[in-house]
């Protein structure tokens, strides 16, 4: 289009006959020196010259090569091998390689998930008592491997604190009519509710001659009339886990009733009929207490109870009340509102206490009244509430240490670690990773005996309670688009942090699995899987570097050579949060960069996307500057890019700014090209799939805004830098076609979104420095104005166009 065919001031409308597009090169080739000269952009057009003379140098080598090879034909010569195709074209093909990494949201959620680690003091008391729990090593007795409550009567001194603390649970008065009447009770609960607590209280009120707890590992169908004593009471506590379902020890030859050799199936009516028959011929009393599927399988029959748990308020109230009676005037409300403090809650790291949390932070809370600690202490004993959950959860996790017996509680471990890394995630991808998981620690425990997988395990209702954990719905993040789901959620922010140390820490035989279930799930094409898994190994490499170094990092970085290495990268740049191990993680990706391996150099430059592992923003450019250096055949440059698209979207990105502008003005070719690639990129990809390690709110709003539309609005003052820059790539050869493309989209998009649009017709002045600028405008409006398929509103175009010429930007 010709200035001289329209007004400069003429609105693009469907009926425009538009020109082709400006751009091709040659005349703005021509005349650049003379257009631009009084924008003080010599030497940038001087460079540009030499590019137009190189196009032409090589044109005359083609056709001398063309030349050469017709000789060849007739004999004169051998043909040359076919050219090498080139790497700036090559890496503009691949501009859409960002978003294989998923959206932000997806990196957010599992960067927060895994908060840094806590400082806390646990103590080490072998036994205490505290409101309505009574603890032994403060471990669950249906979860010790040890000897620690067998076989054994309940000391009467025990019983004494019992009834002089114990708070009733609903529907208490009804249990002991029915034990009293049935001589057997089983009651169905969730762990940690004081469920156990409460069958001792029962059997304590109904028994005349003392209580016996009995070893968790028996199994109720092989009890006999004869272990049992008259008025006596009996305590059994099963594992949460389906350990009912698991086939039942032989019974002796000729037992009344018994089960039988080689009796299997679950625990059911039948066998509670026949115990409580066995009971009451004996004149004993029994309590069974039962979690996980066996539990919402017995409820269906009449022995069986839910239980209800009493209000962890009230229980805190109590216990305080109980605890400062001999205090000053005022000193419970203070307690009260200490608990409230958002420093305690955060340290807590637990959303709602357990009756027995609730009985044990009111000691901690009546000592700091008391002036008996400090608030430092008070908050490091908080602390230390989701880590003794851990190792109650994880201690013996492997019992018996055969299969198939232990098969159960390995289930359950490798659950509640699962929802540790997919915390908040949908329940699916949790439950199928678990599953991964407990045939990694199956293969493990019994390598020549495969474990196989359940179909038709725990209900999806209940497992989640085996890992104080919750179900509800949610929303997935896809990128550009959100998708409901039904999420898995901890019951606190504090656990999935504790549980990982635990069993990081704490059970070093279990890393081997661990590790490999990670390098697996690494390899998952969904970033709703991959990301979350190269975050938590980040964070494992992070506490044990020489581990993990040789159990993630290396396995995952001398795997498949293709693609950008985003898993290891992130793995990498997680692990460099960690300011002792940042120094290791650096010298690892130099000997990458210059190693002779082509995946290795390019999981370095994508790790240096991040900003981390470096120590700062400069520095990950310096790395980033020496890779294209290095990069002779130009295989790296659409990763380089990538990294530097990746620091523009981070934190500092007039840093970022000021070299792109330093390697323009370098002058170097490869320079020259990875300015250009990372402007299309920033006018081309969203904010979404540009994430890194480190916060940066600015975003969150606008994650579907091409990056530098957002940049504009987050950092105006970056705004003219911004447009020389993307003016450089429309105005450059080889550039011009595809950044009028991505200033397409961006129009597009800007068209559904008043902000963006707003946004937009603000931006264009700048862009717009002569009439051919203005030219290239109108030709790319009318095009989008007349595509049959996709038409770009009128309005639009002619509100862009006049914010163009300098007119009002108004609808």
């Amino acid at each position: 289009m010709a200035d001289r065919d329209e007004p400069e001031d003429a609105p693009p409308d469907a009926g425009h006959a538009a020109e082709p597009a400006e751009g091709a090169g040659s005349a703005d080739e021509r005349d650049r020196d003379a257009r631009d000269g009084r924008d003080g952009r010599d030497a940038r057009d001087a460079r540009d010259g030499r590019d137009a003379r190189d196009q032409r140098d090589q044109r005359d080598q083609r056709d001398q090569r063309d030349q050469r090879g017709e000789r060849g034909e007739r004999g004169d010569e051998q043909p040359e091998q076919p050219e090498q195709p080139d790497p700036f074209r090559s890496a503009v093909g691949g501009l859409g390689d960002g978003e294989e990494g998923g959206g932000a949201a997806t990196a957010r959620a599992a960067r927060a998930n895994l908060a840094p680690s806590r400082t806390l003091t646990v103590g080490r008391d072998n036994q205490y008592f505290e409101g309505n729990y009574f603890f032994v090593n403060q471990l669950d007795p249906a979860w010790t491997a040890g000897t620690a409550l067998v076989d054994g009567p309940v000391p009467e001194e025990e019983l004494r604190q019992l009834r002089a603390v114990y708070l009733q649970a609903p529907g208490y008065a009804r249990m002991k009519r029915l034990l009293r009447a049935r001589n057997l009770l089983v009651v169905c609960g969730e762990p940690g509710t004081g469920r156990g607590t409460t069958a001792l209280a029962l059997l304590a009120e109904v028994a005349t001659d003392g209580v016996n707890r009995l070893d968790p590992a028996t199994d109720p169908r092989t009890l006999r009339e004869e272990l049992f004593r008259a008025g006596a009471g009996y305590l059994l506590r099963l594992p949460d886990e389906d350990a009912a379902d698991a086939p039942a020890p032989e019974a002796p030859a000729g037992a009344d009733g018994g089960a039988g050799a080689g009796a299997v199936g679950p625990l059911a009516e039948m066998h509670l009929d026949r115990l409580g028959a066995r009971l009451a011929k004996a004149g004993a009393f029994g309590v069974l207490v039962v979690g996980g599927d066996a539990a919402d399988r017995l409820l269906r029959g009449r022995h069986a109870v839910g239980f209800v748990p009493p209000p962890a308020d009230e229980v805190l109230r109590r216990q305080l009340r109980r605890r400062l009676r001999e205090a000053p005037e005022g000193a419970l409300e203070a307690a009260l509102a200490r608990f409230r403090d958002e420093e305690v809650r955060r340290a807590l790291g637990l959303d709602e206490l357990l009756p027995a949390e609730a009985a044990r932070l009111a000691d901690h809370l009546a000592r700091r009244e008391l002036g008996e600690t400090t608030d430092e202490e008070l908050r490091a004993a908080c602390a230390g509430f989701v880590t003794r959950q851990a190792r109650v959860w994880f201690a013996g996790a492997d019992r018996p240490g055969r299969l198939p017996e232990a098969l159960p509680a390995l289930r359950t471990a490798a659950f509640r670690i699962s929802v540790a890394v997919f915390n908040g995630s949908p329940y699916g991808l949790a439950t199928e990773a678990a599953d991964r998981l407990a045939w990694e620690f199956g293969i493990t425990l019994a390598p020549e005996e495969p474990p196989g997988r359940r179909l038709f395990g725990t209900h999806a209702e209940l497992r989640p309670a085996l890992a104080r954990a919750r179900l509800g719905d949610g929303m997935v993040d896809l990128g550009l688009a959100q998708v409901p789901a039904r999420v898995v959620a901890f019951r606190g922010n504090g656990l999935a942090t504790a549980v990982l140390r635990e069993v990081w820490e704490g059970h070093h035989s279990a890393r081997g699995p661990i590790c490999r279930w990670l390098r697996e799930l690494c390899d998952d094409p969904r970033p709703a899987v991959w990301v979350r898994a190269a975050v938590a190994a980040g964070v494992l490499c992070s506490w044990d570097w020489m581990h993990g170094l040789g159990d993630l990092v290396r396995p995952m970085a001398l795997g498949d050579q293709e693609g950008p290495r985003l898993a290891v990268a992130t793995v990498l740049s997680r692990a460099a949060h960690e300011p002792g191990v940042r120094p290791a993680v650096m010298s690892l990706l130099k000997q990458w960069a210059k190693g002779p391996d082509p995946g290795l150099r390019k999981a370095a430059v994508v790790a240096h996307g991040y900003g981390l592992a470096a120590g700062s923003v400069g520095a990950s450019l310096d790395e980033l500057g020496k890779a294209v250096r290095r990069d002779e055949d130009g295989a790296l440059l659409a990763a380089v890019s990538l990294s530097v698209a990746r620091l523009l979207a981070g934190p500092e990105p007039a840093a970022v700014v000021e070299r792109l502008g330093r390697w323009l003005r370098d002058g170097r070719r490869p320079y020259a090209d990875l300015v250009l690639l990372t402007v299309l990129r920033a006018i081309r990809t969203p904010t979404t799939f540009l994430w890194g390690l480190r916060d940066n709110e600015e975003w969150e709003r606008r994650s579907d805004w091409p990056l530098g539309g957002a940049l504009v609005v987050a950092h105006p003052e970056l705004a003219g830098r911004l447009a020389d820059l993307t003016r450089y790539a429309l105005t450059t050869a080889r550039s011009s076609a595809p950044a009028l493309d991505a200033l397409g989209s961006w129009v597009r998009r800007a068209a559904g979104d008043e902000e963006q649009l707003a946004s937009l017709a603000g931006f264009l002045p700048l862009l717009l420095l002569d009439a051919r600028d203005r030219d290239r405008l109108r030709h790319l409006l009318d095009r989008q104005v007349r595509d049959l398929d996709r038409p770009l509103e009128t309005e639009v175009a002619r509100r862009l166009w006049r914010a163009a010429r300098g007119g009002s930007t108004d609808r």
